[in-house]
């Protein structure tokens, strides 16, 4: 998944008696960063409090991303920085035991524990649910490896967050609602690391989304590898897709935005298209991965549709909400793709006009149809194609937030700035918004003008400029890396 701000943070939340430390240090997308949530929330109830310094911890735990080489890469290089820390404890004599969670954990499995020894356990995305039983077996000396699917429903098996750690993690939350992909993308490894299309079923959601408003959460952003492909019956037993869910859910009292990702083309039905059209709390932004411009390329990524089909099914998206903002996915250099795929894909930038994009270098994945195929692309070449389709997808966001100057556009408030004086909240575009801190609460959506772009934010009228040369502040609460 994409759609991710780096920035954001991940926090696990402390309770009940003999205390000890947690490191938790989250990889890849939005979907992981609700894992580790989730996770923090399962040892909290065994004991378990955050900590930001990986030094202290009795466990550290990464969440990781399996999506793309240099992801995987990252784990084993923090693996070894992660075994001369706990062998600096053990002179202490402190204990650490180490996981590692997620999609690497999934697809690698005994092999991590094989090259890394320094990790205890290592526990699959379908198994978190068992974190805290693993744990225990790890104290009694085993290395466990946990990535069989589960049987069990996690997200029953799961805690509910407490009322406190969701105030605690701001006005915004993420909620999985749909998990694995029956797509088979051939560059994919979701399918082999989240497994089959499984929908949680509305109950669950609507409880989960009650919980979350309760706690102060202004607006919820649902997840899936495939969120789109969301199905289920309401509590009358009647089917409803994604868009009936949606319908559902701006209907509690409180809850001010609705948000989703990431969709695949082939399931934006005519009842979510028109819930773009006909409800407010619902963004008029949306991530629809194209992934390229070229048929057959599209044909061999096993993408089950056309660019011609992407841009009508575009045609009828903006029907319905004019004012929507889009983002996608690119993938250059896939096996086979020549200079006019490239060129294709170039063509089909400049007739969406994104407000935002995620590109990337192909990057074959082990066990997927894409690593065996023949025509693999140079890295000469891909490197090329990158930059200039970067330069022209930066061109349009820069293009599309300039266009905003002048405009007065709701933004919810989420948090104190950088500096005194400055709030910062987000656009219905996804953007980051400086506010004086005069323009209202936190939690608040307020009416702003724009008075200028910069970087990757606007700035609102009677806000402080931002100093662009100022070092980030550092995270109060445990670090999430892309």
């Amino acid at each position: 998944m994409t759609d991710f701000n780096p920035n954001e943070t991940v926090k696990a939340t402390g309770g009940g008696a003999a205390m000890r430390k947690v490191f938790v240090k989250t990889y890849g997308c939005q979907m992981n960063v609700y894992d580790s949530q989730r996770m923090s929330d399962a040892l909290s109830g065994e004991g378990f409090v955050p900590t930001e310094a990986i030094e202290d911890a009795d466990l550290v735990l990464l969440n990781t991303c399996h999506i793309r080489e240099k992801a995987a890469e990252k784990i084993y290089s923090e693996l070894g920085r992660i075994r001369d820390m706990k062998a600096e404890r053990a002179e202490r004599g402190l204990g650490t035991q180490v996981a590692v969670a997620g999609c690497v954990a999934q697809a690698e499995g005994q092999e991590i524990i094989d090259r890394a020894s320094v990790v205890d356990l290592v526990i699959g995305p379908q198994t978190y649910h068992r974190l805290p039983h693993a744990l225990k077996r790890v104290a009694a000396g085993e290395k466990v490896v946990e990535i069989d699917y589960a049987v069990e429903d996690k997200f029953e098996a799961l805690p509910n967050a407490p009322r406190k750690a969701i105030a605690s993690r701001g006005v915004t939350a993420f909620l999985t609602v749909q998990e694995g992909c029956d797509k088979f993308c051939t560059f994919c490894v979701v399918p082999y690391t989240r497994g089959a299309e499984v929908s949680r079923s509305f109950l669950q959601i609507l409880g989960e989304a009650k919980r979350l408003v309760d706690a102060g959460v202004r607006e919820i952003t649902l997840l899936g590898q495939n969120v789109n492909a969301w199905d289920g019956e309401d509590e009358a037993g009647r089917p409803i897709g994604l868009g009936g869910l949606l319908h559902r859910l701006a209907a509690i009292a409180g809850l001010k935005r609705l948000r989703y990702t990431t969709s695949h083309p082939r399931d934006m039905d005519d009842e979510l298209i028109a819930a773009h059209r006909d409800l407010p709390q619902l963004m008029p932004y949306l991530h629809l991965p194209v992934q390229s411009g070229s048929d057959s390329i599209l044909k061999a990524m096993n993408r089950r549709h056309t660019g011609e089909q992407y841009l009508r099914l575009l045609d009828r998206i903006r029907a319905a909400r004019p004012d929507i903002a889009l983002s996608g996915d690119f993938i250059v250099g896939f096996p086979g793709e020549s200079d006019a795929d490239f060129e294709d894909t170039m063509r089909m930038v400049e007739a969406v006009g994104y407000a935002s994009a995620f590109s990337f270098k192909y990057s074959p994945r082990p066990g997927t149809p894409g690593a065996e195929m023949d025509g693999h692309v140079s890295e000469a070449v891909k490197d090329e194609r990158l930059q200039r389709l970067q330069a022209l997808l930066r061109r349009q966001q820069v293009s599309f937030a300039e266009g905003l100057v002048g405009e007065r556009l709701d933004v919810l408030i989420e948090k104190p700035g950088r500096h005194a004086g400055q709030l910062v909240g987000r656009s219905p575009y996804l953007q980051p918004v400086i506010l004086p801190d005069t323009a209202g609460s936190i939690g608040d959506v307020i009416p702003a003008t724009i008075h200028s772009a910069v970087a990757n934010s606007l700035v609102a009228v009677g806000a402080l400029m931002p100093d662009l040369n100022a070092a980030p502040r550092p995270s109060p609460v445990a670090r999430t890396l892309a």
